[in-house]
């Protein structure tokens, strides 16, 4: 080793001695190649070895002039001029643990971190290697390289021209990024997206960190110095020529072999070797099911048969349950209308619930079939997803495959002894299930409903909605007024299990009647008077007119007399201006009465008392006529 670096020092002080005498270098390097075709080319190993050093170094043995130019050259030949930022090309010539040792021709050897070579973990001695000189000689006398910074400065071009000719590149997966990878090529963090990573789904991208791959590059961003890779890119084209072959051996009925490659809420995505089919979820069993992850799971292999597909076969729907025997075919015929059957609810629509009662077979049970009740409700008032139900078969189909069931007929029918329990005139106690614009239905027993019309309410209240006089789930009192057996009809009534005050009030307030009370309210057509709790009479407004002319106002008390009186419709029409007309006429029939007496004791004064009489006739008739 102290010759090796006694002949190092050497070639340095030689290179040194060329560099400041370029012309004689010219000279001797014209001398060295007529040397060289005069004798054969000595190995400069072989020179070292041979070269007596003591001697030279007394200046005992001199060197001929031929011989150091004949040694300049074959150093200018195999060794490089190490200068500083150039990439040159080595040869790995040993490895350790952690680093690798690089031959460049030099004085020494460089050594390289592994951790550079991270994307080539196949690095072996004999590998040729692109290295930057980064520092010629260190303190310790070390050649510093660097692969890491030879690949970034070679790496642009490489890019560029693997993007150009459309090449396969080698790259190694640094780490996870947002969307995808960050991917090392040629010293260059590319970006892979996550859908180039595959053509399918990716669900674990960790599993790629550290590993070597190829890629082709399919974008370049030169103004960010972006660059994007794609693994997807290059199976995309084998898969388009298997997918091609497949698609052309499709045939409905068919069944193939898949793989689950996605599982949504409505279906299952299979991949059938390039091409993907879907399973919709309702081909995926005879069970009704809610979710297909209850049949199946990512990346399972199954049979499925092609069911249909479009004209370029672009979309391809598939089935699973089809490879089984409906379970409708095996239903054995033990099963009849009227038998009684045990299921488990699986679906309530508003309508009815589905009861399977056998995998793969379903009944419905209408909700009208749910209770005896002719006021319907909603399925979820009798039974929830999951009950185990015993029901009644009412209807069998097995062409059809439908078969609808009864709760309600495991119960007696109420309506059989209806006669017996609510007769005609008979009061109960029922509550209110539900209102309508024109009643209330009341709920007698489970299975028997009546209504009440909004008339049969009240005596006496003018109701607008039932929601003003009553609750839902409020006790009424009833009477039965009329019963249809038949038709499964029971009408109601409230107001009949009270007496009817209008009775009592076609005494006290019926025509002719008087009255004291004051005016509620001035309408158009007139004014209203209440005269009690239960009785608003109506006065028109000829009827307003007080007997000094002027009319009645709001909240003026005065005397009304009844002019008509309807229990049936309760209506009552009152009057103040036919109580003084009244007394007018009252008047006029006495001053008659005296007149006539009058001509009787004295016949010349006739011609006076038809005066009289013919002034009272004179202001009646104005006063007809201001009405």
């Amino acid at each position: 080793m102290a010759e090796e670096k006694k002949a190092a020092e050497v070639v340095e002080e030689t290179t040194t001695a060329t560099q400041e005498a370029n012309e004689t270098t010219t000279e001797v390097s014209e001398t060295a190649e007529t040397v060289k075709e005069e004798t054969p080319k000595q190995d400069p190993k072989e020179f070292l070895e041979n070269f007596d050093w003591d001697k030279y170094e007394e200046g005992i043995e001199k060197v001929d002039d031929s011989k150091l130019s004949e040694f300049e050259k074959l150093v200018a030949e195999n060794f490089v001029d190490t200068a500083d930022e150039e990439v040159v090309e080595g040869t790995v010539v040993h490895m350790t643990d952690r680093e690798a040792i690089i031959d460049i021709n030099a004085k020494s050897e460089g050594v390289i971190s592994l951790n550079e070579f991270r994307y080539n973990p196949d690095l072996k001695v004999g590998d040729k290697v692109e290295v930057l000189i980064d520092i010629r000689e260190d303190k310790t006398g070390q050649l510093v390289l660097s692969h890491r910074k030879a690949r970034t400065i070679m790496a642009w071009d490489r890019v560029n021209a693997a993007h150009d000719k459309e090449e396969i590149v080698t790259g190694f997966v640094k780490c996870r990024t947002k969307g995808g990878m960050i991917v090392d090529v040629f010293g260059i963090e590319a970006f892979l997206p996550g859908s180039q990573i595959d053509v399918k789904p990716i669900r674990d991208y960790d599993q790629y960190v550290g590993k070597t791959m190829e890629f082709k590059v399919v974008k370049i961003n030169h103004e960010f110095k972006n660059v994007v890779v794609s693994h997807k890119a290059l199976i995309e084209a084998d898969i388009e020529e298997q997918k091609k072959e497949i698609i052309g051996q499709l045939e409905k009925g068919q069944v193939l072999e898949g793989v689950v490659k996605n599982v949504t809420s409505y279906g299952v995505f299979i991949d059938l070797g390039g091409v993907d089919g879907l399973i919709h979820i309702t081909d995926l069993s005879w069970s009704r099911i809610n979710h297909p992850n209850e049949v199946v799971e990512l990346d399972q292999k199954l049979n499925v048969v092609i069911l249909d597909f479009d004209d370029n076969k672009s979309r391809i729907q598939l089935g699973l349950k089809q490879l089984e025997k409906h379970p409708w075919d095996a239903l054995g015929d033990n099963i009849n209308i009227g038998d009684k059957v045990k299921g488990k609810v699986v679906v309530i629509a508003d309508y009815g619930a589905f009861i399977e009662v056998a995998e793969g077979v379903e009944g419905l049970i209408h909700v009208s079939e749910m209770s005896w009740s002719t006021h319907l409700r909603s399925a979820q008032d009798f039974v929830s997803v999951g009950d185990e139900v015993e029901a009644v078969v009412l209807t069998l189909d097995r062409e059809e495959r439908k078969m609808s069931l009864g709760i309600k007929q495991l119960t007696p029918d109420p309506w059989t002894d209806i006669t017996s329990k609510y007769p005609v005139g008979s009061r109960h106690k029922g509550i209110v299930r539900n209102f309508t614009n024109f009643g209330v239905f009341v709920e007698m027993e489970e299975g028997i409903d009546g209504l009440i019309y909004i008339s049969d309410l009240s005596w006496t209240k003018k109701i607008k909605h039932p929601s003003e006089f009553v609750n839902v789930s409020d006790t009424l009192e009833v009477e039965v007024l009329e019963l249809d057996v038949e038709g499964r009809k029971l009408s109601l009534g409230h107001k009949q299990t009270t007496e009817n005050p209008w009775d009592k009030y076609a005494t006290e307030f019926g025509e002719g009647t008087v009255h004291k009370a004051n005016v509620t309210d001035i309408v158009d057509k007139g004014a209203t008077v209440v005269l009690n709790e239960d009785i608003t009479a109506f006065v028109p407004s000829r009827h307003m007119e007080k007997e000094d002319g002027n009319r009645i106002k709001k909240g003026e008390e005065v005397e009304f007399k009844i002019i008509e009186f309807n229990k049936d419709f309760k209506r009552v029409v009152a009057s103040h201006t036919a109580i003084f007309r009244e007394q007018e006429e009252r008047n006029v029939r006495s001053a008659k009465k005296k007149m006539a007496a009058a001509a009787d004791e004295a016949a010349p004064t006739l011609g006076d008392a038809n005066a009289q009489l013919q002034a009272l006739k004179d202001k009646m008739e104005a006063d007809a006529k201001k009405k």
